[in-house]
């Protein structure tokens, strides 16, 4: 007997499925068994032939349904599986008919996990022919997600019976955060001699050209300097002066216990956005940066320069949660040893303690230099009460920002956000 319960078991659930797909058909089952319990009393020929109706209706439709999910041709092609916030995700489909009748009420719908509504249509496919549908799926939230695969839905006119068919595979879909401009955004420069203007001279392109030179053999074309050729007659060439090349760290603060908000306007979404402008704004000046984000994942990228390490970075914020149980001031702790004297730390917090600034004033006694990026928790709707530790940040010397709730980034990382009058006249001077 267990062994005939085990065995039943999967088969009653099947039924159970089927019937809850197509509950219409249990409300004429119940009209079929009425009226046949009906004739069988009375005798009455009323009832006899709405029997006959409703028991010839059934395989009918069930017939009908059949016929409209076979012979089906769909071919799914999607362009890309790598986005930005803001982006649209496309999808091509491509249905086509080999059957001889027309397919009516074919309903398409694009499975996936992106926020909002998945996207739907009903078409009308004739015999043997073709139609094409284009997806858009705005990319609102970053993340990975899944897409596909597509589901088509048929049944019968009077919706008795519903057959579903699957086409194409799920595959993921990455979204990245988008960065924002940050024309004001300044943070002071480490303790490195020639920081800002080096006089050491280099082999390699930077964004700092020095003087030029006659051309030789072996000169890439892109060096010659046309201005200075017309003007003397002769090719000449473009030398170059090394970069700063002292080490930004970002530090994203992804302890769970300090977040506040929800969705778009939550700590941990405007953590994720700074930290995505300011990596861009720091990598496009080819500047030498890293990443610290101890979230679900603990994430430490060292610093490097160029579009890899910008995707790197974006790959990591793109999944980062903030669920994570070490708080700031232990990271500055653990890690102050990637402090030194010729980096840079920008920390992004919701933070309100002064344990944190304690440990990042350790950093800057060793040599470092640190800006603070601190949002205000109470107008994310937080409740852990107080103030941005303003006074300890004022009494270390660092750089503050304070950005609350619905702020425009680009103006408030510039003077709009700085916070008291030493911050606000080195802002100010950084960006002379």
């Amino acid at each position: 007997m267990p062994r005939v319960r085990r065995l039943a078991a999967p088969g009653a659930r099947r039924l159970f499925r089927f019937l809850y797909r197509n509950h219409n058909l249990i409300f004429v089952l119940l009209a079929l068994a009425v009226m046949g319990t009906m004739a069988a009393v009375t005798g009455h020929w009323l009832f006899y032939r709405t029997s006959y109706l409703l028991a010839g209706l059934v395989p009918l439709c069930f017939l009908w349904a059949r016929v409209h999910a076979r012979g089906l041709e769909v071919t799914v092609e999607r362009a890309q599986d790598r986005l930005q916030v803001g982006q649209a995700a496309e999808t091509r489909v491509r249905l086509k008919s080999r059957s001889m009748f027309t397919k009516l009420w074919l309903e398409l719908e694009d499975q996936t996990d992106m926020p909002g509504a998945a996207p739907r249509t009903v078409i009308t496919l004739p015999a043997h022919g073709t139609r094409n549908w284009r997806i858009r799926m705005p990319c609102a939230r970053r993340g990975v997600f899944s897409a596909g695969p597509l589901r088509v839905s048929t049944g019968d006119p009077f919706g008795l019976f519903k057959l579903t068919r699957t086409f194409g595979e799920k595959r993921p879909l990455l979204v990245l955060p988008q960065p924002q401009e940050l024309p004001y955004f300044w943070a002071p420069a480490a303790q490195l001699p020639g920081e800002g203007t080096v006089r050491a001279r280099t082999h390699y392109v930077t964004p700092n050209a020095a003087a030029v030179r006659e051309y030789y053999p072996g000169d890439s074309y892109n060096r010659i300097h046309w201005r200075s050729t017309a003007r003397l007659g002769r090719l000449m060439v473009k030398t170059f002066e090394m970069d700063p090349t002292s080490n930004i760290w970002l530090v994203l603060d992804l302890h769970g216990a300090v977040q506040a908000g929800r969705g778009d306007e939550s700590t941990e979404e405007y953590g994720v956005r700074i930290a995505t402008s300011l990596a861009y704004h720091f990598l496009e000046r080819n500047r030498m940066l890293g990443l610290m984000a101890f979230g679900r994942e603990t994430v430490i990228l060292d610093p490097a320069r160029g579009p890899q390490q910008y995707d790197r970075i974006l790959e990591a914020l793109a999944v980062a949660r903030a669920t994570g149980g070490v708080p700031l001031a232990q990271v500055l702790l653990d890690e102050g040893r990637r402090l030194g004297r010729h980096t840079t730390a920008i920390v992004i917090t919701p933070a309100l303690g002064e344990d944190w600034v304690l440990a990042l004033q350790r950093s800057i006694q060793q040599g470092a230099r640190a800006a603070a990026v601190v949002l205000e928790p109470e107008s994310f709707g937080g409740d852990q009460g107080g103030a941005p530790p303003m006074v300890p940040l004022t009494a270390a010397g660092i750089l503050t920002y304070v950005i609350p709730a619905g702020s425009d980034l680009g103006f408030a990382l510039g003077p709009a956000g700085v916070t008291g009058e030493v911050g606000a006249e080195r802002q100010k001077a950084g960006a002379r």
